[in-house]
């Protein structure tokens, strides 16, 4: 029985570091930017995407999800901030959908399988990352009004960067599932 209790509690220890630095590596992800109007392009996708490949969909979605609460409380975790806000008010701002659509991607990338082939797990992660899109675009377009170029401002300047993060993933991927059973 205490031996149960001890491998339980260092399960969820080891669960809380992983999450703590899955938020951390987010953060970081997020500072690692090119400026664009009105979103800008970061490698937050790309680590969104691993975690969901590397952790699987519990824990990745709780990294996700701290990330999240992290910026809501006024952490500097976003992008942009702490230069255009933070907290709440950020959060609202013209990134809250892709920033929600985090934890959809997380949760499809977690789904791929090593089973999965190339093009199966490339189109799994385009599916996973299609949906930070149309939460971001639908979003945005509430935010600023149906009557601007929603596509050309939130999706269209970051399809290529996107395509690159999309196909360096789908190449690693099958490795980072072999890991993922060490985490």
């Amino acid at each position: 029985m205490e031996l149960t209790k001890n491998l339980t509690q260092t399960k969820l220890i080891k669960s809380l570091v992983v999450v703590i630095l899955g938020s951390i590596a987010l953060t970081i992800s997020a500072k690692i930017k090119i400026p664009f109007y009105p979103v800008p392009m970061t490698m937050q996708t790309f680590v969104v995407l691993f975690l969901g490949v590397s952790l699987g969909y519990k824990i990745g979605i709780a990294t996700v999800g701290l990330y999240l609460i992290e910026g809501i409380v006024g952490l500097p975790v976003f992008s942009n901030s702490p230069e255009k806000g933070v907290g709440l008010i950020y959060f609202t701002g013209p990134t809250m959908g892709y920033l929600i659509g985090f934890l959809t991607a997380c949760y499809l990338a977690s789904k791929i399988k090593i089973s999965d082939n190339f093009i199966v797990i490339l189109f799994k992660l385009i599916i996973a990352t299609s949906t930070i899109y149309i939460l971001g675009l639908i979003w945005l377009g509430t935010l600023i009004g149906w009557d601007k170029p929603i596509f050309a401002l939130g999706a269209k300047p970051f399809l290529l960067a996107e395509i690159c993060k999309i196909m360096i993933l789908a190449i690693l991927t099958k490795q980072i599932i072999k890991i993922r059973k060490f985490i």
